[in-house]
């Protein structure tokens, strides 16, 4: 058998391997480009925001000098020792943190289920594939927009104002937010479905809403729980949050114990949200990979 690997004639190999060259170079060329304008814009940014990367280094210190003191009791009889000598007395206050947990979780829970709603409901008409108004699809798509780019803890300051302290304000804050950002994982589901059965159940005569139920759902409906419940993840953090502002659940405490410098009770608090969340993402992503087991299946 005969393995002499075919080579074209010199003349043949110049100009391939002078393009070669040339698309390498302007490869290059467009990649130390954009390393310059990173660079312009984080130092710009530097400026901006008034970085000092001296005063960074002159104190970079004080943050494990924090961590530490965070593990360690700073009044009383017990001041001095480390936390994990008296369990007891470190989570003194575990029935009320508890509660405040609680809230914190049905915040996040409440506010998923209704942005998820409003999110269900938006998608279809923000979808380019499904959306058959123009107008409204594309007043969906900016409303959504609007509600995912404002942070839910400027949502959560103006609703506080609104409504007084308390976990109403959280939970609309999440509502609104999340409903943006589900909605906008929907519509791209929506997108990438396959448009035959949507035909077929056209022609025979069903109405928009109809199609939409029984073409368009059955094929969807997994994702939009995976999303649903990623999305509950986030929220549990972000409900966390909403008490700095006086928004309800755990927050609240947290942010007393920071400021009135509770060492102790500020890596209580914060243990105790790093295993309900760590909880609730193992649950939650056995329930995304069965919803997924089950689409795949089917």
């Amino acid at each position: 058998m005969n393995r002499t690997v075919p080579r074209l004639p010199d003349q043949s190999l110049a100009p391939l391997a002078r393009t070669y060259a040339e698309a390498v170079s302007g490869r290059r060329r467009q990649t130390l480009l954009g390393g310059v304008i990173l660079a312009l814009a984080v130092l710009v940014a530097a400026l901006t925001a008034e970085v000092d990367p001296a005063r960074l280094v002159a104190n970079i210190d004080r943050l494990p000098s924090y961590v530490a003191r965070l593990f360690v009791f700073d009044s009383g009889p017990e001041s001095g020792r480390s936390v994990l000598s008296d369990p007891a007395e470190w989570y003194w206050g575990l029935g009320r943190w508890s509660r405040l947990l609680a809230e914190t979780l049905l915040i996040a829970y409440l506010g998923t289920a209704l942005g998820a709603a409003g999110g269900f409901l938006l998608c279809f008409l923000a979808a380019r594939n499904t959306g058959r108004w123009p107008v409204a699809r594309f007043l969906a798509k900016r409303f959504l927009e609007f509600c995912r780019t404002v942070p839910e803890i400027v949502f959560a300051l103006v609703f506080v104002v609104a409504f007084g302290l308390g976990p109403l304000p959280g939970v609309i804050a999440i509502a609104i937010h999340t409903m943006g950002a589900l909605g906008k994982l929907f519509a791209e589901v929506v997108e990438n479905a396959d448009m035959g059965p949507v035909e077929g159940t056209a022609a025979t005569g069903a109405g928009w809403i109809a199609t939409m139920r029984f073409a368009v759902l059955p094929q969807v409906l997994s994702n939009f729980a995976s999303y649903a419940l990623l999305r509950f993840e986030i929220n549990v953090r972000g409900a966390a949050v909403m008490g700095f502002v006086g928004a309800g659940g755990i927050g609240q405490d947290l942010i007393e114990a920071i400021r009135k410098f509770y060492y102790a009770d500020v890596s209580a608090i914060l243990l105790l949200i790093v295993v309900a969340v760590v909880v609730i993402d193992m649950a939650t992503e056995r329930l995304r990979h069965a919803l997924i087991g089950l689409e795949r299946r089917s």
